[in-house]
């Protein structure tokens, strides 16, 4: 039996996660990212982060062009607000980050979006 009040959850896809700065170019913040990718916490996200943009630099890129770092407002209880660090990621970037992110959290990733198909 279907409860037509509760709101579902659908993750939005990475498509759908895309943004758009004032010059055009399309983007991916990685606090929007980390979650489809299944990271639950930021420092592992940023650990896979990290290790990207190595191998940004290491296959001849620029890793200023793909991850620029930038600040994002988060709520905290109560009604407050604080700034975290964010990234915004170039499509080159987010590939880079799956390629070498944990294998556990992109594994749990992959059977939550077959689960949503289903």
């Amino acid at each position: 039996m279907e409860n037509k009040n509760l709101p579902s959850y659908r993750q939005k896809s990475f498509e759908e996660l895309k943004k758009i700065n004032n010059y055009g170019a399309e983007y991916w913040s990685a606090r929007d990212l980390q979650p489809l990718l299944g990271y639950n916490q930021w420092r592992r996200f940023e650990d896979a982060v990290k290790r990207a943009i190595i191998s940004c630099e290491q296959s001849g890129n620029t890793p200023d062009h793909h991850f620029a770092g930038a600040g994002k407002m988060i709520s905290l209880g109560k009604g407050g607000i604080r700034e975290v660090l964010d990234y915004h990621l170039s499509r080159f970037a987010c590939y880079l980050i799956a390629q070498n992110g944990d294998l556990a959290c992109l594994t749990v990733a992959r059977r939550a979006k077959k689960g949503h198909s289903e």
